[in-house]
């Protein structure tokens, strides 16, 4: 039987709300300032975030324990998950997930191992070389999040290109589940396990971000949790906020906020395909962003019928329901493609659909995005798990100036200069005339006496 979406949710569906942008030309700061986005932001969790950030730095296990108890309803005597608990959970997952997740790893790694960087070295001159050379960090905290849903695929994005990346020593943090005795999600322990990851952690929001950041001393039950130098994984706000407060410390990738799509169509587009994908992403989280951007009326009429039917079939139609009506998605309606990719580059959204004629044309034109998935046969969910590309991606407009996960976020490079006598001579004049100019002189005093009778 289906049920509609009054009589699943209590309340009617209300389609996706309308921007029009056509018949106006805009600038590139004027579409940024009309984009749909999420109102919450990480600043109301700030003073709550800060506070448990210093009680787990001056208090260390002992802090976290009363967290968990607060939190997540359970007590602990120490954080680490037992090797046994690790190797239990990947003898007990079904065989359909296992083949699943291995795909994904198999798939994952294929790219991975390709982003490797090579190390470059220049001769600038007769015996003067200066190398740009790529090595890993050390150590990584890697956050998985419970909440509303199982991310074993966040275990994969996230240990993959680490690993790749050849961190030696790599932690995984993820909520302690009161259902299953005080540990993290079953299956998030056999991905961990299936990637040979054996530092597990039952630490979950802002005081696992504290504690992968400022390390915690040896506790009575059990050994000491190392500081890490870089800490990655999506999570809620009081994550986000927390990898804010932390940045400087270590190492982020970023401050992950509610997932979003974009869907770039023209009347080609098949609408039930574009109504399914707006859902997909919905599916996560009530705030989540669905946004598509088409100069097909036509078109935008037929994916919100479509969505009518799909919305309350869906599992999760409440959750689903909410995320669309809310002031993070709509449809935004205008004059041409053109403009249609104008728009898409000034929201920047975390994953851009395109579905249009020449839609490979059309992908090379977009600049600002997480990730670009194109034609009618990639769909976000094909990321999410399997295509080999990262679902790790920037959120809020921030892929202007960031990227997705990926193999370089474990890295860093060490520029490595060699000259020889001869070489540094010929270049002396210029250190000295330069250092005397910023009334720096023992800069090129540290020169000139290497060269003196």
């Amino acid at each position: 039987m289906t049920f509609s979406a009054a009589e699943r949710t209590g309340q009617p569906f209300e389609s996706l709300r309308t921007i029009d942008l056509r018949g106006r030309v805009h600038t590139p700061a004027q579409l940024k300032a009309v984009m749909p986005r999420a109102e919450t932001t990480t600043d109301v969790a700030s003073d709550a975030v800060s506070a448990i950030i210093d009680d787990v730095r001056s208090r260390g296990f002992a802090a976290l324990a009363e967290l968990a108890e607060k939190f997540d309803g359970v007590r602990q005597d120490h954080p680490l998950v037992p090797r046994q608990a690790l190797a239990e959970a990947l003898a007990n997952l079904d065989p359909a997930v296992r083949a699943g997740l291995e795909e994904s790893i198999r798939r994952a790694r294929l790219f991975a191992q390709a982003q490797r960087p090579a190390d470059v070295e220049v001769d600038i001159a007769d015996g003067a070389t200066v190398t740009h050379r790529w090595v890993p960090v050390n150590r990584v905290g890697l956050y998985v999040p419970g909440g509303l849903a199982v991310y074993p695929s966040s275990v994969v994005m996230n240990v993959v290109p680490a690993q790749a990346a050849g961190v030696a020593s790599l932690a995984l943090a993820s909520p302690p589940q009161k259902e299953f005795g005080g540990l993290p999600h079953p299956t998030i322990l056999a991905a961990a396990e299936l990637l040979g990851i054996e530092e597990v952690y039952a630490v979950g929001g802002a005081q696992a971000i504290a504690a992968f950041a400022y390390g915690i001393p040896e506790g009575g039950a059990g050994p000491a949790l190392e500081p890490v130098d870089v800490v990655t994984g999506p999570g809620n706000v009081f994550v986000a906020t927390a990898k804010r407060l932390v940045k400087g410390v270590v190492g982020i990738d970023a401050e992950a906020g509610p997932t979003e799509i974009a869907v770039l169509a023209d009347a080609t587009a098949e609408p039930k395909f574009v109504a399914a994908d707006l859902i997909s992403q919905a599916e996560h989280d009530p705030n989540a962003a669905s946004v598509l951007v088409t100069d097909s009326p036509d078109l935008a009429e037929a994916v919100r019928a479509e969505l009518d039917i799909q919305v309350p079939a869906t599992k999760h139609t409440e959750r689903v329901a909410t995320a669309l009506s809310g002031a993070q998605s709509a449809v935004v309606l205008v004059d041409s493609l053109e403009q249609g990719i104008a728009v898409c580059n000034a929201y920047g959204a975390e994953h851009l659909e395109i579905h249009t004629a020449a839609a490979q044309d059309v992908a090379r034109r977009i600049t600002s995005a997480g990730a670009v998935f194109v034609g009618s046969y990639s769909p976000v969910s094909l990321g999410d798990y399997c295509s080999g590309s990262n679902h790790v991606l920037p959120t809020a407009g921030t892929a202007a100036f960031s990227s997705g996960l990926n193999v370089t976020t474990f890295m860093r490079a060490i520029q490595v200069i060699d000259y020889g006598r001869s070489a540094l001579e010929e270049v002396s004049g210029h250190v000295v005339a330069l250092s005397r100019a910023e009334d720096l002189p023992a800069h090129g005093d540290a020169v000139s006496i290497r060269f003196a009778e």
